[in-house]
């Protein structure tokens, strides 16, 4: 599932090229992925809309509209979430099974996407396509007010990139919570943003071990960790995101980050700080990578 890096990639991609840019048609054939309102009325309440900012919140991707061709109000918000295998990219696709005819002005491509589902056909000729092989992914649409207020944003926790987000913020908020701190770091209604592949990355640098209930952190620990996720976030947001599966970015492309994963899909390999053979564990239906000598 694309994370805060993969998220925040695809917000900066949008942006460059989709801002001010007005909607001027839907295509969509998997109608399930419009959560809010009916796939019809979609279609119909989107058109003509103009995109005037673009945000991330979680991993939630924002795409503030207006109906007002004078002033730059935003009256309405797009909201897509990702999920596991979505991605948005940036191009010219035929209908017909979303044939690529180029991306971002480039050559011809050759390739079909036989996974992209939804198309924004933009003002200047070109489109933004969600592409999502389970067709696992959400969208909502409606008024600023209401999208905002919605569940889906409502209980979201702070985000660890946050300016105001502090080192004593961070203690404080995982002290305050029960439970192994792998599942608290992906918790998002604790943290935002953080999911399997960064916590795993995080917690082997911290050398924290991801089963560690966290009424048992020192304070070094958990100043260790709160160092590590920005870190790590930051770095893996300059280098695009990290693609092990199905995640690109907005051109197409595949996130660097993975060339630097340390923990994350190393079972059986050798750890880089001691040599000990990774580990894997199952936690909560979900899957934990870690070094046993490393992270105690």
């Amino acid at each position: 599932m694309p994370e805060l890096p993969e998220v925040q990639t695809t917000v900066d991609g949008l942006k460059k090229k989709v801002i001010k840019r007005r909607i001027t048609g839907v295509w969509l054939d998997a109608p399930k992925l419009i959560k809010k309102p009916k796939a019809a009325e979609f279609k119909k309440q989107i058109k003509g809309l103009k995109v005037v900012d673009i945000k991330r919140r979680g991993k939630n991707i924002l795409i503030y509209l207006t109906d007002n061709k004078q002033q730059a109000i935003n009256n309405f918000i797009l909201l897509i979430h990702m999920k596991m295998t979505g991605h948005l990219l940036y191009g010219k696709w035929s209908i017909r099974k979303a044939r690529p005819l180029s991306i971002l002005g480039g050559p011809l491509q050759e390739k079909v996407n036989d996974y992209i589902h939804l198309i924004f056909y933009l003002d200047n000729g070109y489109q933004f396509a969600l592409s999502d092989l389970r067709k696992f992914a959400k969208v909502l649409f409606g008024k600023k007010n209401e999208v905002e207020n919605s569940p889906d944003l409502a209980k979201i926790g702070p985000d660890p990139l946050d300016k105001s987000f502090k080192v004593i913020k961070f203690i404080k908020l995982i002290k305050s919570k029960k439970g192994r701190i792998k599942q608290v770091l992906m918790n998002q209604e604790i943290i935002s943003g953080i999911g399997n592949i960064y916590s795993d990355e995080i917690l082997w640098s911290a050398k924290v071990h991801p089963l560690k209930e966290t009424k048992k952190l020192t304070s070094k620990e958990l100043k260790n960790i709160y160092r590590e996720t920005l870190r790590i976030l930051k770095r893996a947001v300059e280098l695009k995101g990290t693609s092990v599966s199905d995640y690109r970015d907005f051109s197409g492309r595949r996130g660097y980050y993975a060339n630097e994963l340390l923990a994350y899909g190393k079972e059986g390999q050798s750890c880089k700080r001691c040599g000990t053979s990774i580990k894997r564990v199952k936690m909560g239906g979900r899957s934990a990578h870690f070094c046993p000598k490393c992270q105690r």
